[in-house]
């Protein structure tokens, strides 16, 4: 079974998000939506928020299950048994950042592939970084996220 990890913060998720993880299916037997938990990180909602948001937005898709965990990526992937790591690429900053990483996780992941999709123009502006500067600053993220979340996140 060809089992793939899409790892992040997903503080929150995206539409470039969802569209990474819809094209990756058409690739994989499974991808697993893992959040990282990073205690040297600021989060803007909690790990439960996050997970709920995750289990809503793909609960129609049997081909993606949604986890967290803590620590290396390359242990998360060893214990649930996938050989593909998935990362979007919006620039060409993400691909210097992502390709060391990468290389990284070859080193000492075994057996580990690092799997890179281009944003889609429509979304390669899109981060979660930039949507929490923008629900911070109490605007529209309405085209930024998906419209179950922009319903919480309005009211």
């Amino acid at each position: 079974m060809r089992i793939a990890v899409f790892p992040g913060s997903f503080d929150p998720i995206t539409k470039g998000h969802i569209d990474l993880v819809e094209r990756a299916c058409a690739l994989f037997d499974k991808v697993i939506v893992a959040v990282g938990i990073n205690s040297q990180k600021k989060y803007l909602y909690t790990l439960e928020q996050r997970l709920s948001w995750l289990q809503k937005v793909f609960e129609s898709n049997d081909k993606v299950v949604v986890d967290h965990f803590e620590g290396l990526t390359v242990n998360y992937c060893k214990k649930v048994d996938a050989h593909f790591l998935l990362r979007g690429l919006r620039n060409a900053s993400d691909f210097d950042y992502e390709k060391t990483i990468s290389q990284l996780n070859t080193i000492i992941g075994d057996d580990l592939e690092t799997v890179f999709l281009i944003s889609q123009p429509a979304y390669s502006h899109i981060s979660s970084t930039i949507v929490r500067e923008i629900i911070k600053g109490k605007g529209d993220v309405s085209a930024f996220v998906p419209e179950s979340i922009s319903n919480q996140l309005n009211k």
